[in-house]
């Protein structure tokens, strides 16, 4: 990394690792863990998500709790599956090109790909050594993540958050590349390793005045996405929205969906919206990215939601929702970790 990108990165917080940034978190982890005798009390979080969904959890089982209408066509493809199988699942589908994959089991938006063709899937699938999903492509041009949380004797929730991400769009001017348009934004530059193997050449076309290009069609903050607090757009009309969404999805009560919409009328409406994904004890409140707000802040929010996620745990424990052993646990974990490591290696 040059040296203009290592200090933008050194003073702009929400690049750092996340392992530093949750520094402080830990401590309050640990605390909830002494209470509970277990570090692993999320899992009874959300019952119906693989682990509360806070790891190993299936990105394809979370979809099936989801009531259709609100999310793409979606469908899984098992690791090292025949080509032809792929082929005959997205046909049967009636899935078109251009598609998302993306892993089932995800990390942070890692692998994660717009595929153009059947030559690019057919790439895709013998290279993926883990299983993955082939997903519609979402018509709207909006995305937001938005927080949400329901403690269980609750009859009603509330969103506690709500992000809205820019995506990683340049615009030509006639006489620049792309990859000229890419270096002038940091934040653009320090995704140009993953850009240049998904583009190769590409990257060497010269857009007209004024046209645009969406390099990284999904709002992911490591993709170079920027996330912008629009906390200030909660409404009671929008929690209404969201609330009759998620009181259809059994047991869930904490996390964040990312959502594409057309307009925010009618997002508050309730129409022309879809989820992207659902997220569950594993989400972050990502408005705390926003460039505008300070690591102080970032705390502040992060320990918020740790304590709301804590609390719900403990309450469908005390329904009868076991946590999960300290063996199983970290068998979940170290099965984490090597997934983690595929997915990184793709």
């Amino acid at each position: 990394m040059n040296v203009k990108l290592f200090f933008h990165k050194l003073t702009h917080w929400e690049y750092w690792p996340f392992q530093i940034v949750y520094i402080p978190i830990y401590f309050l982890w640990a605390f909830y863990a002494l209470r509970q005798r277990t570090i692993f009390f999320f899992n009874t979080c959300n019952p119906t998500m693989r682990n509360g969904g806070f790891i190993m959890d299936s990105k394809k089982e979370i979809y099936d709790l989801i009531p259709k209408k609100y999310y793409p066509t979606t469908e899984f493809v098992k690791e090292n599956c025949p080509f032809d199988e792929v082929i005959a699942i997205k046909q049967n589908s009636n899935i078109q090109f251009p598609l998302i994959a993306k892993p089932d089991v995800g990390l942070r938006g890692s692998a994660v790909q717009k595929i153009e063709s059947k030559e690019a899937l057919k790439s895709y699938h013998q290279k993926a050594n883990f299983d993955y999903i082939i997903q519609d492509l979402i018509p709207y041009k909006n995305e937001v993540g938005i927080f949400y949380i329901r403690f269980p004797n609750q009859k009603k929730g509330k969103i506690t958050g709500i992000v809205a991400k820019e995506f990683l769009i340049v615009e030509g001017d006639g006489k620049s590349t792309v990859l000229d348009l890419i270096l002038k934004n940091p934040r653009y530059e320090m995704q140009l390793k993953a850009l240049m193997k998904e583009y190769g050449w590409g990257l060497n076309i010269i857009l007209e005045k004024g046209e645009k290009r969406n390099l990284v069609p999904f709002g992911n903050h490591i993709r170079g996405a920027k996330f912008i607090d629009a906390s200030d757009k909660i409404s009671e009309s929008l929690t209404k929205v969201i609330d009759e969404m998620c009181l259809q999805i059994d047991e869930f009560y904490f996390g964040r969906m990312d959502v594409m919409y057309n307009t925010w009328e009618e997002l508050e409406q309730g129409i022309n919206f879809q989820v992207v994904e659902l997220n569950g004890a594993a989400s972050e409140p990502t408005h705390i990215y926003d460039p505008k707000h300070s690591l102080f802040f970032a705390w502040k929010e992060l320990a918020r939601h740790i304590t709301y996620m804590y609390r719900i745990s403990v309450q469908n424990h005390q329904r009868g929702f076991p946590y999960l052993s300290h063996s199983e646990g970290m068998k979940q974990y170290r099965l984490h970790l090597a997934q983690s490591k595929k997915i990184v290696n793709f």
